[in-house]
């Protein structure tokens, strides 16, 4: 019977593989109206593209077997919300019931971070799923054939590509054989499904500068005037409370609490000129960590490239304890300090010691809602943003160094951090944590001691004290540090001691950082690299991942960073690897040997309630001896 479903379910998946659609709807966003016209002209060969000139214009004809839709759209040139609004209210009704794929179409050397931003607001407005739909088409670069490398080469193009999961097409290189054949293949990735605007819900904007209402053009300039870009997330448990405050600050209602919603919500607006978004999220304070997670994720997309300022709502009579380390909890999933972005907004005259105590992990920085000075909550928005040297808070990226040769990992962790003094493992034999800001993102390092030919003791409590050190994201990636040269036994054997040590799980995680003092593409480097037999097998272990580094020179961090988060992004759940993983790595661990090894059934069986103990007293952040009792259950 079980041999019967487990064929099921791999014809269900084999043939999951095989759909297709029996018609195609296609989106042209990017570039200029003009630009994305020609491309619809390409797909289709009709030129009724270039008759009603920046409009939505939908076009659509039989071609290979299925019925192709395309639509173009106006530019998108957005300077004020409202436009934004009008563009996703009229899209939708176009491409009916939704679209299969976002064609981006791109010209390299016009294309600037203030247009990656809004590809970003847009696509995101439509719905969480947008970037696994979406397929970049850039245009023949004007000028020289070899300005193509470099622009794509440089961000923020090549983090539009990372973000669309390096799906890109270059239009003088591709035939419209091709292009469809990439449109199939996106439409089989995401099982024959197309985007669905009930998924994500978009508030609706405010009125543009030049329609404001009458008391919003009576205050004075003085509260306003040095106000930079506003990205502004709500967290609190009371949806209508966050709805009250969203419109509050938007000037509009724009956010609706009929129904408390489970997504984040967006609404962008305009400030004195400038551009502000407010996202308002769902309750917090009833997820589970991994939804948490996913929630602070998705918020931080929303508001590129990341809030400025937290908002805590919070009702004195009802706020408790474990109402403030919730908050304090999902605040470290940001990078830095997230709380000195962080204001209490207080909706009830009341007073309460937690809330006093959540006052002063926010600097003392509060306002009462239900005073209602508008001024007064702009100004103090304003002094957050103002006071702060980091513009724009991102999740933390967690990286534990590996590796035999101390001095070689604490050299790679200088030029990483860009700091010339470090605390070093290289003379301890316990992890050592680093920390600081690195391309925009506030990274944390670890340095993991030599755990090969230690103690099984020591080198549990190593491990099991690195991914603590990371919590509560979790360890993002395992950079195993060695230089370019033969890898020597003991090196081979501190990769396959961390990968004993963290499960199977762990080859998700890791990566090879090869280090030089020399130029990293030289071709003596380059060929040694590739052609290596025992440098290749240690980089197949890591799942092919690795970079060559000059450790005298940080030019190459960002490629470094990129590759980490792209192996993020590439991950189902976007987590890092935590004391949850370790443990549920080891269990399933446990439960192979025990179908090799029946016969010592009696020895090696852990009641699942242990095992869900164990788990419980590893996340309360006791102490590691618990793992050493499952380490000696299963490997006894």
């Amino acid at each position: 019977m079980k041999t019967e479903i487990q064929t099921s379910l791999h014809l269900i998946l084999f043939f999951l593989c095989l759909i297709s659609v029996s018609e195609l709807r296609v989106v042209l966003l990017g570039g200029s109206w003009s630009q994305r016209a020609t491309v619809g002209t390409f797909i289709l060969g009709d030129n009724g593209f270039s008759r009603t000139p920046n409009t939505f214009r939908k076009i659509s004809r039989p071609l290979e077997n299925k019925q192709i839709t395309v639509i173009n759209t106006p530019d998108l040139l957005f300077h004020t919300a409202d436009n934004l609004a009008k563009f996703i209210k009229d899209c939708p009704g176009l491409s009916d019931p939704g679209p299969h794929v976002f064609l981006l179409v791109l010209q390299p050397e016009d294309f600037t971070e203030a247009d990656k931003n809004w590809i970003y607001r847009v696509l995101q407005t439509f719905s969480d799923q947008s970037f696994d739909h979406s397929l970049i088409l850039t245009l023949k670069p004007r000028g020289s054939s070899d300005l193509m490398e470099k622009h794509t080469k440089g961000s923020p193009l090549k983090e539009l590509i990372r973000k669309c999961k390096d799906r890109h097409l270059q239009m003088e290189k591709t035939d419209l054989p091709q292009l469809l054949t990439r449109f199939d293949q996106i439409v089989k990735e995401n099982n024959g499904e197309h985007v669905s605007y009930e998924e994500f819900e978009e508030a609706p904007t405010t009125l543009p500068a030049g329609h404001q209402r009458q008391d919003q053009k009576k205050r004075p300039a003085s509260s306003v005037a040095a106000v930079r870009d506003g990205e502004i997330v709500l967290f609190g448990k009371s949806d209508e409370k966050m709805t009250e405050l969203g419109n509050f600050i938007i000037r509009d209602a724009v956010f609706h609490g009929r129904q408390p919603s489970s997504h984040c919500v967006a609404s962008c607006g305009e400030w004195r000129g400038k551009p502000t978004t407010v996202v308002k999220t769902p309750d917090m304070f009833s997820l589970t960590e991994e939804n948490m997670r996913r929630k602070v994720k998705n918020c931080v997309s929303l508001c590129p490239p990341g809030p400025n300022v937290l908002l805590l709502l919070v009702k004195p009579s009802e706020f408790t304890e474990e109402n403030r380390e919730i908050l304090k909890f999902i605040l470290s999933l940001f990078d830095g300090d997230a709380f000195k972005h962080a204001m209490v907004i207080i909706t009830q005259k009341e007073h309460s010691n937690t809330v006093n105590e959540l006052l002063k992990d926010c600097g003392g920085r509060y306002y009462n809602m239900f005073e209602e000075d508008y001024d007064q909550l702009m100004e103090k928005i304003n002094n957050v943003v103002q006071e702060n040297e980091i513009p724009a808070l991102k999740s933390a990226l967690n990286l534990v160094l590996c590796g035999r040769r101390g001095a070689v990992k604490t050299s790679a962790a200088k030029v990483i951090l860009g700091q010339t003094e470090l605390h070093s493992a290289s003379n301890s034999s316990e992890c050592v944590r680093n920390q600081g800001q690195v391309c925009g993102r506030w990274v944390s390092l670890v340095e993991l001691p030599a755990l090969y030919g230690e103690a099984q003791q020591k080198v549990m409590e190593e491990s099991f004290r690195c991914i603590s050190l990371c919590d509560p994201e979790g360890v993002h990636a395992f950079i195993l540090v060695l230089p370019v040269g033969p890898p020597t036994d003991e090196d081979k054997g501190e990769l396959h001691t961390l990968q004993a040590t963290f499960s199977s799980r762990v080859n998700d995680f890791t990566m090879v950082l090869f280090t030089v003092e020399s130029d990293p593409a030289a071709p003596d480097v380059v060929n040694f690299v590739k052609e290596n037999k025992d440098i290749q097998e240690v980089c197949q272990s890591c799942g092919g991942r690795y970079v060559v580094l000059n450790i005298k020179d940080q030019q190459q961090i960002p490629e470094l960073l990129e590759k980490v988060e792209k192996r993020i992004s590439d991950r189902e759940n976007w987590t890092g690897f935590t004391t949850k993983t370790l443990a549920c790595g080891l269990m399933e661990e446990k439960s192979h040997l025990q179908a090799e090894l029946k016969e010592f059934n009696s020895k090696t069986t852990v009641t699942g309630k242990t095992l869900m103990s164990l788990i419980s007293y590893i996340r309360s952040g006791n102490s590691a001896s618990p793992l050493f009792l499952l380490c000696n259950i299963i490997f006894s």
